[in-house]
Order: structure tokens, then C-alpha cells, then sequence
């Protein structure tokens, strides 16, 4: 049987699920000033707890040699693994993976894929791929269908704090200085796995406008949720809410809180939307 890894930075709707369709996760880390902690030991609040002026957190990807040890023991029970991971350019994993596989050639089929996406987007290119092994589906097989739904995995986000992004190099410092200075938010695009500046806004409101647009050019929407650094509503929720009920009436919106790892990127009173579109499996 195929066996399925990920990292911490996917969100599964069963948080369980990962145990129960034996799943490895391999967590990420944050560093905070000189302090590193594993994602799986701390929530975002936490995060932005410890988090001082001029020590912005960071994300740190598994290393080469964590991946080969979970390859290695993976590979003591199968000799195919598909590995789905968070963005690469946003986080350097799937790098790391393919280096970690690299220790078992010619012993182990491994492939690594990309998820180019974060958070519910990758947890459910995860949950399809274990599905599909769970049946029986070859290593192939399982590749082809996760690869497939890559290209409709959609996302949009606003942050308040552009040094995050600075600090992760998705902006220039000066451009981050001047933007927190004329009150700037920026509205971002999770394309090819980047997070890719779009449009600029001054106010929260206009901010969640730019998300409803976004949304609304969807016809078919498999899978959504709205991602904001608490499980608990914000003082913007509502306003959200309320707009996409209009577009979408009947439709249900998960409210997830993103992960320490996004949060790293994004920073505190960030909130975005992230969507799988619906359409048949490519051929």
C-alpha cells in the first residue's frame, strides 16, 4: 500500500484524520528571536505572544535529514510514498522532502509534490491522496489525481502587518516601511504557490469587498473555508459572512483559524479565503 506524508501546516475538517489513515506528519518550526519551536507545540495566539519588536517569527522547513528518517521508516513496511507538502515557495518543504528521498533511491519510490497551496487547500490534497490508497490506487494513480487538483486550488488574503511579509521576502522592506505608514493593506493572491501582491486597500471593509469579489467569480466551489488567525469570529466575520450569503445564499462558510506556520507570513488580523473549485477529475 501507498503510503502519504505531509507536514504540519495542512488543516484537515477531522482532526483525526491523519491518525486514522496513518499519515505522517512531519511538523514544521517557527523561530522566534533565538527560540524554536515545533508548529505542533504552540497555537498562532500563542505565536504572537511570544513574538517581540524586531524578532518577527520564521519559518523553518523539516530538514533533509527529518525527512529521510521518516522515509526510512516508512520504508520498512512499503516501497511506494507520495509526499504532499505546503508550498515551496512559501516555505522551502517540498525542497527539503525531495533532498530527504533522496537518500533512499533506488530502494523506495518516492515522489514529493507541491501543493502550491496552505492550509485546507494542502490538508485536502492529503485527505484525497489517502483515499485513494486506501483503496488501492497505485502510486500512479494517486499522483495523477492529486496533481490534478492543484490547479484549482484558489486564494486570497489581506494582512495589516506588511513587515511580515517583508520579513519572509514577498516585499521589499522600504515598500513594507512606506505602506505602514499611509495605512496600506494589501490584498494577496496564492498563485503558482506564491503570495503575489494584487491590490492595495486603506480600510478593513475594503479589504473584505476585494475577498467577496474574489469569491464571486466562482461558479462551481467544491470546498471553502474562511481563514483568520482564531477559531473565534472577529469583529469582521459578520461583515463577511454576510456579504458572501448574499452571493452564496444556503452556503455554508467554515471559519478555521490558520496555522502558526501561515500566520509566520501573514501575521496578527490577517484573513483570507481559500477555495477548491469544483469539476471532474483531469483525464
Amino acid at each position: 500500500m501507498v503510503k502519504i506524508v505531509t507536514d504540519s501546516n495542512a488543516y484537515f475538517s477531522d482532526p483525526d484524520f491523519a491518525r486514522r489513515h496513518d499519515v505522517t506528519v512531519l511538523p514544521l518550526h517557527i523561530r522566534v528571536g533565538e527560540r524554536v519551536f515545533s508548529e505542533t507545540e504552540l497555537t498562532t495566539e500563542q505565536l504572537f505572544q511570544r513574538v517581540t519588536d524586531g524578532h518577527l517569527p520564521a519559518v523553518e522547513p523539516p530538514s533533509p535529514e527529518a525527512f529521510a528518517a521518516a522515509f526510512e521508516a516508512l520504508a520498512r513496511t512499503t516501497d511506494k510514498i507520495v509526499a504532499i507538502h505546503f508550498s515551496d515557495k512559501l516555505s522551502g518543504v517540498a525542497h527539503n522532502a525531495r533532498a530527504g528521498a533522496s537518500a533512499l533511491l533506488g530502494r523506495c519510490q518516492i515522489h514529493v509534490i507541491d501543493s502550491q497551496s496552505a492550509s485546507i487547500g494542502l490538508g485536502g490534497l492529503v485527505e484525497l491522496a489517502a483515499r485513494e490508497a486506501a483503496r488501492g490506487a497505485s502510486l500512479d494513480e494517486i499522483v495523477k489525481a492529486v496533481r490534478g487538483q492543484i490547479p484549482r486550488l484558489y486564494g486570497v488574503f489581506f494582512t495589516e502587518r506588511m513587515e511580515y511579509l517583508a520579513r519572509a521576502q514577498h516585499v521589499g522592506t522600504a515598500h513594507a516601511l512606506l505602506g505602514e505608514m499611509l495605512g496600506i493593506r494589501p490584498c494577496l493572491a496564492l498563485e503558482e504557490g506564491d503570495l503575489i501582491p494584487m491590490e492595495k486597500v486603506r480600510t478593513r471593509q475594503q479589504a473584505i469587498e476585494k475577498l467577496v469579489e474574489f469569491v464571486v467569480e466562482f461558479t462551481d466551489i467544491e470546498r471553502c473555508a474562511i481563514l483568520q488567525p482564531s477559531p473565534r469570529a472577529s469583529a469582521d466575520t459578520p461583515l463577511l459572512l454576510e456579504q458572501l450569503a448574499v452571493e452564496f445564499p444556503g452556503r455554508r462558510w467554515p471559519i478555521i483559524a490558520y496555522g502558526p506556520s501561515l500566520a509566520a507570513l501573514l501575521g496578527p488580523e490577517a484573513m483570507g479565503v481559500l477555495i477548491h473549485e469544483g469539476g471532474a477529475e483531469d483525464d
